[in-house]
């Protein structure tokens, strides 16, 4: 559309000046019926202004004659039998008076090639109806009127093309901050620079728009910056299990001088294979979790079904060892379940990695204890083990990518990435986790997840991990 080429400035100024037109021409015609009515007035009042002496004379005086008009009035007295006894009416006004007696109003006559504008009024004399006519040229009328509608339409015309004018005037001081803002991010797009749009101080509509383009230029720039820390990171966990890997099948293709150190050779091959497919698995689900971002909901009862799922795989994986996993799920009202905005999906996949680590912290003996509390506001889940917990340096990275305890690399176990899943999977569904350390006894972490529809803002509800409570619930399991 031709519209959708033209600038707002434009838009904003021809719809006003369409608005004013509009707007002036119907003030036009209601002025102008005011005009012609305020005109027409002032003639009737000099038309009754000439007769009024005659008819003051016919009322007191009637046997009397009449003064002769002054040079400029056209009067005529008509008695009751249609006699003329006063005229001063053109020639061609005197043939008509006939037909001019018969009506009281002011009208416009043609009499020849000139207008004229006549009134008869009615005078009772005797009980016998007289008529005094009076005349005036309709030419000075009609060239007030001309005058006055000139000055009208060019009055209108004049605030029509103002109006546009200041429309676009303050359409463009309007626009200035937004065409600072265009020229702002053009500086900020050619640039690698960490500075923000301009703020303007008023807390107007574009003083909003420049806080959420902040905003949104904020989340580009941290989403742009973990592509190149996932890019980097993902770089140099590579580099290591490749080159494991190259060196082991070189050493199998050069120095293997039995079929048994062949075989040795092509087993540590396949766990470096191994390690690299599980990398590339973590990289793949962790990219999917984040590209998703919050998706469908699930029941309670759903969840609390994929926690009791995900429980007894743990217990599977642990039946070799001496490893206790206790499940306590509640609920607190089944009849009336709350959602969650998470998949089961994703619920099962975040307890698979708390417990894959719970167990690997574990190791062979100990003991990893599920807790599953809900209520309509929030879900509550606590995973803990007795595996000693996490060194105190590595809490804060505990969530990062690619991040492993020192224990963990000697172990050559795990890719890094289980919790960061975890924490992707708690970021889209808007809750929280909160980890409890104890160096040399045992880690708990609690996830906290609000109900749809509940204020995303978790930290009014109640978190309280003690891990002398969590020590008696383990020894309280079954």
């Amino acid at each position: 559309m031709i519209l959708d080429r033209v600038g707002i400035r434009s838009r904003i100024a021809g719809g006003s000046l369409i608005i004013a037109i509009l707007i002036s021409i119907a003030a036009g015609i209601v002025i102008n019926t005011q005009i012609e009515r305020i005109v027409r007035a002032g003639t009737v009042a000099v038309l009754v202004s000439d007769a009024a002496p005659y008819v003051v004379a016919l009322q007191t005086e009637p046997g009397e004659s009449f003064d002769s008009p002054g040079l400029s009035q056209l009067v005529a007295v008509v008695d009751a039998n249609g006699k003329v006894d006063l005229n001063t009416l053109p020639a061609s006004l005197t043939g008509m008076l006939a037909d001019i007696v018969r009506t009281s109003d002011t009208r416009i006559v043609s009499a020849g090639p000139a207008q004229y504008l006549v009134r008869a009024i009615p005078v009772d004399v005797s009980g016998e109806t007289w008529h005094v006519v009076s005349a005036r040229g309709a030419g000075p009328e009609t060239t007030v009127l001309g005058q006055m509608r000139l000055l009208l339409i060019g009055g209108l015309a004049l605030i029509a093309a103002g109006v546009a004018v200041s429309a676009w005037l303050l359409t463009s001081v309007s626009l200035g901050p937004v065409r600072r803002l265009r020229a702002k991010a053009e500086t900020l797009t050619d640039s690698f620079s960490t500075e923000l749009l301009p703020v303007g101080r008023s807390d107007d509509e574009i003083a909003r728009l420049a806080r959420t383009l902040n905003d949104l230029v904020t989340r580009l720039r941290e989403s742009a910056s973990r592509e190149r820390q996932l890019v980097s990171d993902t770089s140099h966990e590579l580099r290591t299990p490749l080159a494991i890997l190259r060196t082991q099948l070189e050493l199998a293709r050069i120095e293997s001088s039995s079929i048994t150190q062949l075989v040795d050779d092509i087993r540590g091959a396949e766990k470096s294979a191994a390690r690299l497919s599980a990398l590339l698995g973590s990289l793949l689900e962790l990219s999917s979790i984040e590209a998703a971002g919050s998706r469908a909901n699930a029941t309670a009862i759903e969840l609390e079904r994929e926690a009791d799922a995900a429980a007894g795989r743990a217990r599977y994986r642990a039946m070799r060892d001496e490893v206790d996993v206790h499940y306590h799920g509640q609920l607190s009202n089944e009849a009336d379940q709350p959602n969650f905005p998470m998949t089961a999906e994703d619920f099962g996949r975040l307890l698979d990695n708390l417990l894959s680590n719970s167990l690997a912290a574990v190791q062979t003996v100990g003991t990893v204890t599920v807790q599953l509390d809900v209520d309509p506001q929030r879900l509550l889940l606590t995973v803990s083990d007795t595996g000693g917990g996490l060194p105190r340096e590595f809490e804060a990275h505990a969530l990062d990518r690619f991040s492993r305890s020192d224990d963990s690399r000697a172990r050559g176990s795990g890719t890094g990435l289980g919790l960061a899943i975890v924490a992707a999977i708690v970021k889209n569904a808007h809750g929280t986790i909160t980890l409890a350390n104890d160096p040399g006894i045992g880690l708990s972490v609690a996830i906290l997840v609000p109900s749809s529809g509940t204020d995303t803002d978790t930290g009014d509800l109640d978190v309280d991990l003690d891990l002398d409570e969590v020590d008696l619930r383990r020894r309280e399991s079954p």
